[in-house]
């Protein structure tokens, strides 16, 4: 199974895609982060995001999409925008006929890390450990991608264990 996670931002959108080998090993098959120039216009910056995780869906062929579900934001302003950025990559998504799962950043972190309140820097360490990286992705966008695709990897292997045995 291989999964396209997407941490989405209104200045740097992670992506990472992540396979769940038969023997259960996970690799990362690419990530990054699509940079989002503040001059340009939103509509602009939406359709960066589009046509950039657009191509990655396309070259690497993701069964899923996971993303990080909306979190409680102070700023309405930002929280409007960003909810744009997730409906985009909501879009890229559908647009390809893939589903799109949501993740909340609790879940995401207890996957990977075990802890649900762990920092962003205990994050980029499991990822670099679950996915044998020679370094930490550069991004912390990146490697926050790369955990919401384990995230996924993750429940959806407990809930195919879960069926087989309720057979």
């Amino acid at each position: 199974m291989r999964v396209l996670g997407i941490d989405c931002g209104t200045e740097y959108t992670g992506y990472g895609v992540v396979e769940l080998a038969a023997n259960g090993e996970l690799s990362s098959c690419t990530f990054g982060a699509i940079r989002l120039s503040t001059r340009d216009c939103l509509p602009a910056r939406l359709s960066l995001i589009f046509n950039r995780l657009s191509e990655v869906i396309a070259e690497y062929q993701p069964n899923n999409v996971a993303i990080e579900d909306v979190f409680y934001a102070v700023n309405v302003k930002s929280a409007l925008k960003l909810g744009q950025v997730r409906g985009v990559a909501m879009l890229a998504a559908s647009a390809a006929g893939l589903q799109v799962a949501e993740y909340s950043p609790l879940s995401i972190k207890s996957s990977v890390v075990g802890y649900g309140r762990a920092e962003k820097q205990q994050v980029q360490s499991m990822v670099t450990r679950l996915l044998k990286l020679d370094a930490p992705p550069d991004s912390p966008d990146a490697a926050d991608a790369l955990a919401i695709a384990i995230c996924h990897l993750h429940t959806a292997a407990t809930l195919h264990r879960q069926g087989a045995a309720g057979l």
